[in-house]
């Protein structure tokens, strides 16, 4: 495995540079910014509003331990929206032509109890470069040894079984974020095949006094005002990060794990067999493209394909990015990777994980227990 990536410079290359002036006229034809409008900051403004309200109601004591379980479960919903509709945009530099603003909006980021700085090397660095390429995108290397998300990973037994025990393991996620995963990352010596950078002393205290105070605010401060035991505080924790983490994971995995998304390998000399725009959209899939509702929830993470080869641009424009990115992939013979619904894609993760749980030569049977819904 090569250390040293490069995307090769075929004759698909001009298919990029004809979609960046394509989408560029675009928003100068239209006189708008590539940036958040006023649709955008509303969208912030409800799911910032409504984490502050329902942390405010939790710790109100209004309510019965019941209401309060069922209020954190939801303020984990909202936490995982937060994620998407503004820390995701801030923390790619789409939110505003403001970095301050930008760095903001990345900021919330830390109501998820995660770390920016950290998301920002896995993600925007080495997710979005090297997307489903084995040995270097470490999000499709969810517990390893475990969970078996390409087909470069080792084949062990108990895989027959991933497609139905995964599925409570992304609730996990986000306990696991919280808890470990930051440290751990923040620690390596490389993402992938990454070499980190040495970080600067600030984010060091960045790291432990942001955490410090997540774990102050939801598990200390609820102790103290709240006539709750301490397992029913933390009862409450954990099923907040579940409803987060399963969030999190399903929406993230039907991006890039479904059927049709590639997982190319490279040549031996290091070079990718295609250009890195034509590899985004090998690798990348969409998911209920038409419904407002999926748009809404997701901030433009349904609209994957537009995110990934516009991460700059907000995703409040993707649906209007999408017939342009479409009939140019068309136009130069390139794949638009989509499913009509959420349910749609939720099955075609599901039928990847039981592809993915057996030898290549051993013939896949229609799996059982899922059914296909509209979002």
């Amino acid at each position: 495995m090569s250390n040293n990536l490069k995307f090769t410079a075929a004759h698909s290359s001009t298919f990029y540079a004809t979609l960046r002036k394509r989408v560029d006229a675009y928003f100068a034809g239209q006189g708008i910014s590539t940036h958040a409008n006023g649709a955008m900051w509303i969208k912030a403004i409800f799911f910032l509003s409504g984490y502050v309200l329902l942390y405010g109601l939790i710790l109100s004591n209004w309510f019965g331990p019941w209401v309060m379980l069922g209020l954190s479960i939801i303020l984990g919903v909202f936490a995982a929206c937060i994620g998407f509709n503004v820390s995701h945009d801030g923390l790619h530099g789409a939110f505003s032509a403001r970095p301050w603003v930008n760095r903001l909006m990345g900021n919330s980021f830390y109501l998820l109890g995660a770390n920016p700085y950290v998301w920002k090397l896995t993600h925007n660095v080495v997710h979005h470069t090297y997307t489903n390429i084995p040995g270097h995108d470490e999000d499709i290397e969810l517990a390893p040894g475990l969970v078996r998300l390409n087909p470069e990973d080792p084949l062990f037994s108990w895989h027959r079984f991933q497609h139905i025990y995964t599925f409570p393991l992304y609730a996990l996620a986000s306990l696991s974020w919280v808890a470990r995963k930051d440290y751990k990352k923040f620690y390596q010596k490389q993402i992938g095949q990454h070499k980190t950078p040495t970080h600067p002393r600030r984010e060091h205290i960045n790291l432990f006094v942001g955490k410090g105070l997540y774990y102050i605010a939801f598990l200390i401060v609820p102790c103290l005002v709240l006539p709750l035991a301490w397992w029913q505080v933390l009862l409450g924790f954990v099923a907040m990060h579940l409803a987060e983490g399963l969030v999190l994971g399903l929406v993230f995995q039907l991006a890039h794990v479904v059927e049709g998304t590639a997982f190319p390998l490279a040549h031996g000399s290091g070079t990718m067999p295609n250009t890195w725009a034509s590899h985004q959209l090998q690798t990348t899939a969409n998911f209920a493209p038409n419904s407002r509702l999926a748009a809404f929830i997701c901030g433009g993470l349904n609209r994957q394909v537009e995110h990934h080869l516009f991460p700059k641009v907000c995703h409040i424009h993707y649906p209007v990015l999408a017939s342009i990115v479409r009939s140019t992939a068309a136009e130069y013979g390139l794949p638009y990777l989509e499913n009509k619904s959420f349910g749609s894609a939720l099955y075609s993760h599901y039928r990847m994980l039981h592809k993915l749980g057996r030898p290549l030569e051993e013939p896949v049977k229609e799996p059982v227990g899922m059914s296909v819904g509209a979002y």
